[in-house]
């Protein structure tokens, strides 16, 4: 794959989604991040400011949310946005990419397990680097499979998401430059 042709869709935001963007600039990826007017970003490049009407389009049921992840959310105005920027990202890309940490349910910790949720609702390639774990893993149908150092995930469409935890630790921010330097060296 050409790194001329692959989009990077994310939010632009600090941690995860910050350390995705830098990656894409420095090997001239194009990058597509999805916030909305008032939310705190650190990208500013590839920035697309979803408007109200919009933001509808991602908008989901914060109870069936809260029921497919096994936790309760508020139904708090900033945080519906957050998860409606959210469905942009995964929606877009192609295969998702995930710095998080897995949880014994199965779902992935915080306002990024949605993505994760969402990703695998709509059958889609989806890797988490669980920082607790310092590893990947793939979803396989019903369960999280460890990938091991020879099989680590590899960047394969054009159209991908990279989303995550505002507190990346050193060993995200190494298994996502890892990421881009075995996809496109």
């Amino acid at each position: 794959m050409k790194k001329e042709d692959a989009i990077l869709f994310s939010g632009g935001a600090n941690g995860a989604e910050a350390e995705f963007g830098a990656n894409a600039e420095k090997l001239g990826i194009e990058e597509v991040n999805f916030t909305f007017e008032g939310h705190s970003r650190v990208r500013q490049r590839g920035l697309r400011v979803l408007t109200r009407e919009e933001l509808k389009n991602g908008d989901v049921s914060l109870e069936y949310v809260s029921r497919l992840m096994n936790r309760r959310y508020t139904d708090n105005p900033t945080f519906r946005k957050i998860l409606q920027s959210i469905w942009y990202q995964i929606n877009n890309g192609q295969e998702i990419f995930v710095i998080g940490e897995i949880l014994p349910d199965k779902t992935v910790k915080g306002g990024t397990g949605w993505g994760a949720e969402f990703s695998k609702l709509c059958n889609k390639p989806l890797h988490v680097f669980d920082q607790k774990q310092n590893a990947w893993f793939i979803w396989k149908s019903v369960d999280w499979v460890k990938l091991t150092q020879k099989n680590e995930p590899v960047i394969s469409h054009i159209h991908f998401a990279g989303t995550g935890t505002r507190f990346l630790e050193a060993n995200g921010k190494k298994a996502i430059q890892e990421l881009f330097e075995r996809s496109f060296s």
